[in-house]
């Protein structure tokens, strides 16, 4: 393979604050999101738009307001020129850590030199399941046919289900996963106040949000987290299915945000003096147990180990998406993982989980913690409904690239 375009590197990454359900960003057209981070990519690293090949974006909930391939909208409603084509990805909640391999992957065989990868969802436009229940409406069944059900009889493919199979499986006590769920808030609350998200984060202009007053104002904290997070508070939830152990508390929010990361080759690198944050390392995807959905993050982290042909213990960090409490906690007890390397800034359960945005929201965390605290190699993996997960490890570089 040529050497002018055998690796794939991150440019920059920018995230939107995380909006809670009907909160900031609930106003703020899908599309009109996504385009505030393509722009601030552009801004920072000061390249004209034409150089760019390609828009992959992930999002889940495929219509209303973001039906119609809204990568491409995206490209016509940001600074792009119409010439930038775009495609929309849907791996359900990996979908933009997917769209980020599928732009590496491009990348790397020299196909492309220079992708916005990325995602957004504004969940608060559509009710969770939604895209199910309109193909329901229209007389057509559930999106599962006589195959599935010959294979699976009886068998229910919900992640509700999922993430309380997995907390019985791995043996996960409700007070254990609300315990998490404290430390998810408390570690986010740190995060926001030691400032550690602002260079990460693109300001969005909002409606004020005052009774009668029509003004603006800018929106750049997410507003998930509660700072004054207790374990009390939640052990009066009630559960989320009768008799089961997951509560709102220890699930991740419903919210709202757009992120996106600029991957591009070294032909690209080279070609237009680019500063570069890190490179991918390794990609792996695969497919698990769709009853019990959620426990993909532990082969995909096994495959990915082995095809680097490294330990866990090599990796600084870990971003394991917080679906639910049970989710990462699982993946700690079956990989005999360092929970201090774990999501060291919170979860979805505090910080939200915009699912089409979700990975490239993380991935620009998980980078720049990397730097923040000079580490090298960070490891990010989702669990996703159907019963599939991504994982990515990345490689933080600290010195000029010798092209």
């Amino acid at each position: 393979m040529s050497e002018s375009y055998s690796q794939a590197y991150i440019v920059d990454g920018v995230r939107t604050a995380s909006g809670r359900r009907n909160g900031s960003l609930s106003q703020v057209h899908p599309v009109d999101l996504g385009a505030a981070v393509v722009d601030e990519l552009l801004d920072r690293i000061r390249i004209p738009g034409d150089v760019i090949d390609d828009v992959i974006f992930g999002c889940v909930s495929q219509m209303g307001a973001q039906a119609n391939n809204i990568a491409r909208n995206v490209v016509l409603a940001s600074r792009l020129p119409l010439e930038v084509p775009g495609v929309t990805v849907d791996r359900q909640c990996g979908s933009s850590l997917q769209a980020i391999q599928f732009g590496a992957q491009a990348v790397m065989s020299g196909t492309q030199d220079l992708i916005i990868c990325g995602g957004v969802e504004v969940m608060s436009l559509l009710p969770l399941g939604s895209t199910v229940s309109d193909v329901q409406s229209l007389g057509r069944g559930a999106p599962r046919g006589e195959r599935i059900d010959e294979r699976y009889p009886g068998v229910e493919f919900s992640q509700f289900i999922g993430a309380e199979l997995l907390a019985k499986k791995y043996h996960l006590s409700r007070l254990e996963m609300e315990k998490f769920a404290v430390l998810s808030h408390q570690r986010a609350a740190k995060a926001i106040q030691n400032g550690f998200f602002d260079q990460e984060i693109v300001p969005v202009e909002v409606l004020s949000g005052a009774v009668g007053d029509e003004g603006s104002r800018v929106f750049n904290v997410d507003e998930g987290v509660r700072f004054d997070a207790s374990l009390s508070a939640m052990q009066s939830l009630s559960p989320l299915q009768e008799g089961g152990l997951i509560t709102a508390a220890t699930a991740s929010q419903i919210s709202d945000g757009a992120a996106a990361v600029l991957i591009a080759n070294q032909r690209a690198v080279a070609r237009y003096d680019l500063p570069v944050r890190a490179r991918i390392h390794t990609m792996t995807v695969t497919g698990s147990d769709p009853e019990l959905m959620l426990e993909g993050p532990i082969p995909a982290t096994e495959r990915l180990l082995d095809r680097a042909g490294i330990t866990l213990d090599d990796i600084d960090l870990y971003e394991v998406n917080e679906a639910f409490a049970s989710v990462p906690l699982a993946w700690v007890k079956a990989m005999d993982a360092d929970i201090r390397r774990l999501n060291v800034n919170g979860g979805a359960i505090a910080l939200g989980h915009p699912l089409g945005a979700t990975g490239a929201k993380l991935m620009t965390t998980l980078l720049s913690t990397l730097e923040r605290r000079e580490l090298r190699l960070g490891l990010l993996v989702i669990c996703e409904g159907g019963g599939t997960a991504n994982a990515c490890l990345i490689e933080r570089l600290e010195l000029p690239l010798d092209l």
